[in-house]
């Protein structure tokens, strides 16, 4: 595996691998990789020729009080990880690489972003935004894959990349679930003991919500206040947002009808960790 760190080898090398005709596959991470990030390797391989994954903890994507200097960074297991799933290219730039002093353009799509987690991460999905662009920019890639679970941040990406009309495919994974259930997340390394014990109540709710609305509760409200009541009951849990929104624009619903996401947000100590499920209505 080439591990690259400048801009120029990384945009020179992606533009000989375009011109020996080979599709390059591209995962976009902030290292500390777990299982739910390698299965996005495993989709891009399935449909490409030449695997590359940034590893790169984004400044602009964290807000004031959150994380950016704390953010698990474990750049030699990840690279061991990275080689047993025979990655092609490591990028993996520093970030005055990615953002030189004079830096000032941002990408962002408010229509999308000032709902869920935006609305207490006012600043968080332009950030991704601008640094997702400028990756795509960088490595030109045929296809990207994400993951479900930041099920806002997909959806957000995938608006960008329509209206900026975008010459890359955008594929999405589903959630990779510890035993219990919970999502897995970098930040689950947050987790003490017993964070770790109540957690699984975020997906438990979901899928009780989910319940509900097969046996034919149509009543948003009805439905949070179920999830609420459940994700109350662990001591331990902060709740930042539990929500019931249209899948294609995010927008609140009263009544539940069509494809929806319902979405959470909770609080576990230091770690915040959100997960949703999509349910399609006919």
């Amino acid at each position: 595996m080439k591990i690259i760190e400048k801009l120029g080898e990384m945009k020179a090398l992606s533009s000989e691998i375009k011109a020996s005709k080979k599709r390059i596959g591209f995962v976009p991470t902030m290292g500390a990789l777990h299982k739910g990030q390698l299965s996005l390797i495993d989709v891009a391989q399935k449909e490409t020729e030449f695997i590359i994954v940034s590893i790169f903890v984004n400044p602009l994507q964290f807000g004031t009080g959150e994380d950016f200097k704390t953010y698990p960074k474990v750049i030699n297991q990840d690279i061991k990880l990275l080689e047993e799933y025979k990655v092609n290219v490591l990028f993996t730039p520093e970030v005055d690489e990615m953002y030189p002093e004079g830096s000032g353009t941002y990408i962002e799509v408010p229509e999308l972003s000032n709902t869920l987690c935006g609305l207490s991460r006012p600043e968080h999905f332009k950030g991704v935004c601008t640094v997702v662009c400028k990756l795509f920019n960088i490595i030109n890639p045929s296809l990207v894959v994400f993951g479900e679970k930041d099920a806002q941040q997909v959806i957000i990406i995938k608006r960008m990349v329509q209206d900026l009309n975008m010459r890359v495919k955008i594929l999405i994974a589903p959630t990779v679930r510890a035993s219990d259930g919970l999502a897995l997340s970098s930040r689950n390394i947050y987790l003490n003991e017993d964070e770790r014990k109540q957690a699984p109540i975020i997906y438990q709710s979901l899928i009780k919500a989910q319940n509900v609305i097969k046996e034919g509760e149509r009543d948003s409200s009805k439905i949070k206040e179920k999830i609420k009541e459940l994700i109350s009951k662990k001591s331990l849990a902060k709740i930042d947002y539990i929500d019931i929104v249209k899948k294609d624009n995010l927008k609140s619903i009263e009544t539940l009808q069509g494809e929806i996401l319902i979405a959470v947000a909770v609080r576990f100590g230091k770690a915040r960790l959100i997960d949703n499920i999509t349910v399609k209505i006919n």
